[in-house]
């Protein structure tokens, strides 16, 4: 764990640091050494809760000076209401407010107005004061005056086209509950209510982009992840024919709560070895148990951290006694691996959907005669962000709704699928490789923000 000394050097160099990591990670089709795995996570320091509230609260500022704007006119509304209850609170809500939020606070509402000189208005109609970035409309009183209070502020701004968070295929955009939208229309000035339309668009874009400071920092985010990772699969945590998966999962687990990060889904850990069958077809061949000499273990995690989520899957080999590295079996797995994540990002071009992209890669594997699963999905607040869906695990057709929607520059996502590959060393056996790395598309190509696995975490 971090020394609390450590914790402060890196609080006071936070953004020396992290960009000098930004511009060492590899491009999708950098050299195999590149991609190399991270020692430990104990190379990241990580901030306590409290020295977190100030880059927080920076990016918040960035994105909502710089960012919002731009997406509220591409999605072209005058005005976008967010209104919440307390630990009822809309899904886009905490990326909306300072911290430290834990909860609406009674009913909050927040209102965005697009002025005509293009700059947004950031109001609270809230019983108690947010602070900045917000400028309070109404505080105090009781409800039925809050409510009262919004209506003639819409009525004095007069927005042409006011944007709430109805949504039927994306649930990040679907945060305005029936009784909510239902008292909103009550207080509307008349002739208001035709001039609600959905903010889908502007949810999904303001969840899905990234901003210059968020880029800073992935990274470093990402890393830890890995480090982690590095961490569990090593003889520091896994002892052969004693140590089990699930051991090394809660190991994952505890050792991400020991630095005070949230992970946002049970790690999982599980094995392969030559004797227990992989079907081709199956996407998810893996055992738990007791950890072997000659097995393959695939790990996934997920972690949040300056309320940027990651999701990773790495692969590790545990040696047999008198073996000196890994069967060039699994080695060239690995690189088929890579390979197929290399077809993958080479699809990545701003306009596609995530359709376009996911049928192009398995055209493109058929044609190498690769065996894959493509389930790519983008990554931000949620570990499972908005943005285009490119293919589903459980879903191998193509997506009718968010399978559609289009790649954006400055998106970040997890190239996450896995290949299957018969490995002469176990008689011909399948086995599955399992990957998952964060990585940016800027716009013109894909960049792993902490690398990406190219060579096999051994056990030694």
């Amino acid at each position: 764990m971090p020394t609390p000394m450590r914790s402060a050097l890196f609080a006071a160099t936070l953004l020396a640091v992290v960009p000098t990591l930004s511009a060492a990670a590899p491009s999708a089709t950098a050299a195999p050494a590149q991609g190399r795995v991270i020692a430990s996570a104990d190379d990241f320091a990580v901030l306590a809760p409290r020295a977190r509230i100030e880059p927080e609260n920076r990016m918040l500022a960035e994105r909502i000076e710089t960012l919002l704007p731009k997406l509220m006119a591409e999605a072209e509304l005058d005005m976008w209401l967010v209104l919440n209850r307390e630990y009822a609170e809309d899904p886009v809500y905490f990326t909306l407010v300072p911290q430290p939020s834990f909860a609406a606070r009674r009913t909050t509402m927040l209102v965005f107005h697009r002025k005509a000189d293009g700059t947004v208005e950031r109001l609270a109609v809230n019983r108690y004061p947010l602070g900045a970035p917000y400028e309070s409309a109404w505080s105090g009183g009781n409800l039925d005056e809050q409510w009262a209070a919004l209506g003639k502020l819409i009525g004095e701004k007069n927005p042409k086209r006011i944007g709430i968070n109805v949504s039927r295929h994306w649930p990040v955009a679907d945060g305005l509950t029936a009784g909510l939208d239902k008292r909103l229309r009550e207080v509307l000035p008349q002739g208001f209510e035709e001039r609600l339309v959905p903010a889908e668009n502007l949810v999904i874009r303001w969840l899905e982009t990234r901003s210059p400071g968020e880029l800073e920092a992935y990274p470093h985010i990402m890393g830890i992840a890995r480090g982690v990772i590095a961490e569990a699969f090593s003889s520091r945590v896994i002892t052969p024919g004693v140590t089990t998966t699930d051991d090394v999962r809660w190991y994952i687990r505890e050792r991400f709560e020991s630095m005070g990060l949230p992970i946002w889904f049970m790690p999982d850990v599980n094995l392969q070895r030559k004797g227990l069958a992989c079907d081709a077809e199956n996407p998810f061949c893996g055992e738990s148990g007791v950890i072997r000499p000659g097995d393959v273990l695939h790990t996934d995690v997920g972690i949040c951290y300056l309320k940027l989520c990651t999701d990773t899957q790495e692969m590790a080999y545990v040696p047999k006694a008198g073996e000196t590295g890994v069967p060039e079996g699994l080695v060239r797995a690995l690189a088929t691996g890579n390979r197929w994540q290399d077809l993958l990002t080479t699809q990545f071009v701003a306009g596609r959907s995530g359709n376009e992209i996911l049928q192009r890669t398995r055209d493109a594997a058929a044609k190498a005669d690769i065996t894959s699963n493509t389930y790519t999905h983008p990554l931000g607040f949620f570990g499972h962000a908005p943005g285009p869906t490119i293919g589903m695990w459980d879903n191998p057709g193509l997506n009718a709704d968010t399978g559609e929607w289009p790649l954006h520059a400055n998106t970040v996502y997890a190239i996450e699928g896995n290949i299957a590959q018969a490995v002469p060393e176990w008689g011909g056996q399948w086995v599955r490789i399992k990957l998952e790395q964060g990585a940016l598309f800027d716009g013109e190509r894909v960049v792993y923000l902490a690398g990406r696995q190219t060579e096999w975490h051994v056990v030694r």
